[in-house]
């Protein structure tokens, strides 16, 4: 075994030691169907704490010779895939962290760095073949290839990490990617190379060094999106194992959406939460807010505006195409966002093509984002929401409607109510604190249509469920009406106790007290079983 070379299995080994590990090793599976096909050529990227590391060792177990991996294998799910023997431990695997060779190496000399440690491995174990002093890694190589058959499977820790600390170096960055391209581009000795990182491959103008990689990233990760995070059978198991709420668990780590699995959780702080039998706010053990309230401060048309709709619970629409896949090229308010879903702030829903913020972890990252300045008015709003929730819940409708008024002065300038849609997302926000005790629902499929806002109660609260019905120009009655006829606490099947009907409507006609409320109780019984009368 060597340093990059063909490393072995002992980080994997601790892995599978460790007091929560969830059996991802079908991923193996895939990626044996690429090996030697014109598709070996694999970027998936994901946030930071999404597993990124953990992947390439398993995968560094599995393929690398010179080690015997089938008894750390032995029980998993890839051991009865048709493929699991036939590629057990039979490849060369050079092993690259890209934020080794950047911490380590002179400035401006990674490549040069990189080419000297790796042969310096190669000699190792292949010194006879390798006895020109001054030589190419890719032409080492092509030698070894050439003398012995052996193929290479490379796999590349933080690829991007180039274009995430050395962002205005135009020049390294281009140095780097044909680095990359001249390594692995068309050569007969590459079976596979699997590289990951937060950004997917980074383009310049119509063409792109490294444009032999297929992409798998947050805004679509295709095949490998059972392996992207923890998926809800996944933590629901973990919640029963270690005793702890899975609803709580849903609110707090679920949100990441891809086209066949809807719910995908942030591997990390499930496993933080188990451990620690806490629900709490994981990510700031890993990343600080300062990151995130770069980008949000960024002076786009609309981006505020933006932010401000999904704090309120709502979706935005954006094209991810235009993004350059690095941090600092950015045109539009699009490129902002699409930044902020591969590094995890926002998910994305590739058939709707909306942005949101995922949970409510992430969504206590925005609020400190916001604290420290630049949001006034928004701070307002989520200060006095507080008060809203609490005459809400004591059924003093006259005062959330001067609440809401309030709410709407003091972010006027950000919160345009134009419809019911934008009024949806103004009272989402006015109600923000209710995501400490609730589960917010827009748009919940109910009865006969969709109840706009639903607050179904988190476990051992105490408190009651609400929903709401907004109307625009018209009156709460109307609100409180719609929401009886159309039986909209159908959406709370399953559920008993006290439900609270919240009628709210907003006339943008009327200057002072634009809005109105109604709130009236309603008990939700359950259901009469067989000898009931």
């Amino acid at each position: 075994m060597g340093i990059y070379l063909n490393p072995g299995n002992q980080s994997f080994w601790q892995s599978i030691r460790s007091e929560i590990y969830v059996d991802k090793t079908e991923l193996i599976a895939q990626t044996n169907k690429y090996l030697n096909t014109r598709e070996r050529f694999l970027c998936v990227s994901r946030p930071r704490r999404f597993g990124k590391s953990m992947t390439l060792e398993m995968l560094a177990a599995y393929y690398s010779c010179g080690c015997d991996s089938k008894k750390l294998f032995a029980g998993r799910k890839i051991e009865n895939c048709d493929t699991f023997q036939e590629h057990l431990n039979q490849y060369d695997v050079i092993f690259l962290n890209m934020q080794q060779f950047l911490s380590e190496a002179v400035p401006g000399k990674i490549t040069d760095y990189l080419a000297q440690e790796v042969i310096r491995d190669l000699k190792k174990e292949y010194g006879d073949i390798l006895v020109e002093q001054d030589i190419g890694l890719a032409a080492a190589l092509r030698e070894i290839f050439a003398e012995t058959d052996r193929q290479f499977i490379f796999l590349i820790d933080e690829w991007d990490c180039v274009m995430r600390e050395r962002q205005d170096a135009d020049s390294l960055q281009r140095h780097y990617l044909d680095f990359l391209r001249n390594l692995l581009k068309d050569q007969p000795y590459v079976a596979l190379a699997y590289m990951t990182g937060i950004l997917p491959v980074k383009k310049y103008g119509t063409h792109s060094a490294l444009n032999m990689f297929a992409e798998y990233s947050m805004t679509n990760q295709y095949a490998f999106e059972e392996y992207t995070g923890f998926t809800e059978t996944e933590v629901k198991d973990l919640c029963n194992q270690f005793h702890m709420d899975f609803d709580e668990t849903s609110s707090w780590y679920d949100g990441y959406r891809f086209k066949k699995f809807h719910h995908v959780y942030n591997p990390r702080s499930v496993v933080e939460a188990m451990r620690h039998q806490d629900f709490s706010n994981y990510w700031v053990s890993t990343e600080t807010y300062e990151a995130l309230k770069v980008y949000m401060d960024m002076d786009f048309d609309g981006l505020r505006s933006d932010m401000v709709q999904m704090l309120g619970g709502g979706r935005v629409i954006v094209n991810t195409h235009s993004f350059q896949n690095d941090m600092h090229t950015f045109k539009t308010k699009d490129d902002v966002l699409t930044l902020l879903i591969h590094l995890g702030y926002l998910a994305y829903d590739s058939c709707s093509k909306e942005v949101f913020i995922p949970n409510k972890e992430v969504m206590e990252e925005f609020e400190n984002a916001m604290s420290v300045g630049g949001w006034p008015e928004v701070m307002g709003v989520l200060k006095a929401s507080d008060r809203l929730l609490e005459d809400t819940l004591f059924c003093h409708a006259e005062s959330v409607a001067e609440g809401l008024d309030q709410a709407h002065m003091e972010a006027a300038s950000i919160l345009t109510y134009n419809n019911e849609e934008s009024l949806s997302c103004a009272i989402g926000l006015a109600y923000y604190s209710a995501r400490k005790y609730y589960k917010m629902i827009r748009e919940l499929p109910a009865g006969r249509g969709f109840a706009d806002i639903v607050f179904v109660p988190l476990p051992h609260t105490g408190k009651p469920a609400l929903v709401m019905e907004l109307k625009y120009n018209k009156s709460a009655q109307a609100a409180i009406q719609q929401i009886k006829e159309r039986r909209y606490t159908k959406a709370l099947e399953g559920y008993t106790g006290e439900i609270l009907l919240v009628g709210i409507n907003y006339d943008r006609d009327k200057v002072e007290k634009p809005h109105t409320c109604m709130i009236e109780k309603f008990h939700m019984h359950p259901p009469e079983t067989s000898g009931q009368r």
